[in-house]
């Protein structure tokens, strides 16, 4: 038996406790040290990917406190897919062979363009291996290939078809014992447990198209979930395996994690950053960091501030699927000593049901890449492939904003062959009827009759027409000869296999039809303090500021304006947060 199997983690409570250690300098802290002041070899602020860093940390003989703003452990990372883009990886190589550094190389160079540094890219590329290495014996996290999750931009040189995005495998979170209510939830909780994976998800998603693979995997994970809910296990998939695998190595190590605890400022000795000043129960308390100070804490997904200031005065509120305490403290707290930043225009978008009122945004991911289904803007006109990645139809969508050609509202629209043949919103099962409240908030509308749509949607009902009847031309020929949709091996990846010669596109010719309306949405921002390819961060004439890193979404986004492929986000943060403690380490 694995010793991550069995028994539940015995280690100290996590919540902060009114004991205080007796040094002021410890050589050894424990998971129970008190929220006081303390000094320490490495201070991590956020307890999402900043985790692996701790870990890494732990490994290399630091002590390592992490602090965390709210009251959950994972951040956004347990609210993620859990994906990880990890090219030319060890996991390839075991599972997947064929991958080389090299093709992942020439891949980020074509796809970054030069709207990063080359060297933050080939540092990921050369860390990749190493963190794989130090997750697996640090946590019980197993990773395994996403078969043919085609890389975001497969038509690139050194693109691949097969992909190169890695997963948790299903993880028993009971193991976290007395902890597991720390874990942050995720975004959609379920009443019948059912661990799902990106590979999972596909086919879950066909289960009435391509039954003999959507109904096993379904029995299959239903069995697990719901038969380890009765062997006392409760297992999880997706960004809650990740987190809860990376929470239950830091308990382990007995690396404290302070909840509730909020960063207020950087302390410094000249130039060099020392420590930090937290606030904890209306009280501050100064840590000391001898080697550093990582700062983890995630972007500005919740500040319309910022949001407004550097990106659009569109973007609706809060409509980030990023934590609520993600609101740009670490990017401010480095300002003020002079830290740059970079590509804050930049988020990691995603296009959304619109949410009801005080409710949250659904993603729309296979959904967009379906058969028997497009999308229109407030004039009734298509104005982009529907099946591209998410995060280039929400660029495209605010380019045509700031160029004076905005699109939304927008609308998907689809008819009931589709409405009977595929899951939507990761919630609505096939047949499935839509919500009532959906078309009493107008999010949803439908109608036996084309340009009676079009008049609840609040479209030009001639032009509606004719962009259906268009798609529907182009669908029978199996061409999108105004998109492309359809020819990506990433479009066809969530498309449907039995409809041919283009799985991505079938006409839209007998009702009823429906539409629902979308908003731009996001997984977090991506744009923040410009870093080194050590994960330093930089001032604006490019010099360090010695004892700083910079991981995760607090960093401006190692691959420039753009997604290699599924997981890019939280490797990245995972890879840096192991590059920025090995590097702290060897001060």
């Amino acid at each position: 038996m694995s010793r991550w199997q069995g028994k539940a983690l015995a280690a100290p409570i996590l919540r902060p406790k009114v004991n205080v250690v007796t040094s002021a300098h410890p050589t050894r802290i424990s998971a129970g040290t008190a929220v006081q002041d303390l000094t320490v070899d490495l201070l991590v602020v956020g307890s999402g990917t900043g985790m692996a860093a701790a870990l890494t940390a732990y490994e290399c003989g630091l002590t390592v406190v992490i602090v965390e703003k709210s009251s959950y452990v994972g951040g956004s990372t347990a609210r993620s897919g859990g994906a990880l883009w990890l090219p030319a990886s060890s996991i390839l190589e075991e599972q997947a062979p064929g991958d080389t550094m090299e093709r992942a190389e020439t891949y980020l160079r074509s796809v970054v363009a030069g709207s990063a540094p080359v060297d933050r890219s080939i540092g990921y590329l050369r860390n990749v291996t190493a963190t794989v290495e130090m997750l697996r014996r640090t946590t019980p996290i197993r990773l395994s290939w996403a078969r043919d999750y085609s890389d975001y931009h497969p038509e690139k040189p050194g693109g691949s078809a097969g992909g190169r995005t890695c997963e948790c495998r299903p993880l028993n979170s009971a193991i976290l014992g007395e902890h597991l209510t720390r874990l942050r939830p995720g975004v959609m909780e379920v009443k019948i447990p059912m661990p799902t994976t990106t590979a999972d998800y596909r086919w879950m998603n066909l289960m009435t198209r391509v039954p003999r693979k959507g109904l096993p995997t379904i029995a299959k994970r239903l069995a697990q979930g719901v038969g380890g809910l009765l062997l006392g296990r409760r297992y999880v998939a997706g960004g809650q395996a990740l987190a809860a695998g990376l929470f239950a190595g830091v308990i382990r190590a007995g690396i404290p994690v302070w909840t509730d605890t909020e960063l207020q400022q950087l302390t410094t000795e000249g130039e060099r950053v020392t420590g930090a000043v937290l606030r904890h129960d209306g009280r501050e308390v100064t840590v000391t960091a001898r080697r550093g100070v990582v700062l983890a804490a995630g972007g500005f997904d919740h500040s319309m501030g910022m949001r407004r200031k550097f990106q659009s005065e569109s973007l609706g509120e809060h409509l980030s699927l990023g934590a609520e305490t993600n609101t740009g403290d670490a990017i401010h707290a480095a300002q003020d000593l002079g830290a740059a930043i970079d590509l804050m225009d930049q988020a990691w978008w995603f296009p959304a049901v619109a949410p009801l009122p005080g409710g949250s945004p659904s993603v729309l991911l296979a959904e967009r890449s379906l058969p028997g289904s497009l999308i229109v803007d407030h004039s009734g006109s298509r104005f982009a492939n529907e099946a591209t990645d998410y995060m280039s139809f929400g660029q495209l969508v605010l380019q045509r904003e700031r160029s004076g050609h905005p699109v939304e509202p927008m609308w998907i629209v689809f008819d009931q062959k589709y409405r009977n043949s595929y899951v939507f919103a990761g919630a609505l099962f096939p047949r499935m009827p839509l919500p009532r409240s959906w078309y009493a908030a107008g999010i949803a509308h439908r109608s036996h009759d084309l340009g009676e749509l079009a008049e609840k949607m609040g479209v030009p009902a001639p032009v509606f027409r004719s962009t259906v009847t268009r798609f529907n031309e182009m669908s029978r020929a199996g061409c999108d000869a105004d998109f492309d949709r359809g020819s990506s091996a990433y479009d066809r990846y969530y498309g449907d296999p039995t409809v041919t010669p283009n799985p991505s596109l079938r006409a839209l010719d007998k009702g009823p039809f429906y539409a629902v309306k979308m908003v731009l949405s996001d997984l977090g921002t991506c744009g923040g303090l410009r870093a080194d390819d050590h994960a330093r961060v930089l001032r604006e004439d490019g010099s360090v500021i010695e004892g700083l890193y910079g991981i995760g979404n607090t960093a401006a986004n190692a691959f420039g304006n753009t997604y290699p492929g599924a997981g890019a986000t939280i490797a990245q943060g995972l890879v840096y947060g192991h590059i920025a403690a090995r590097h702290a380490a060897s001060l």
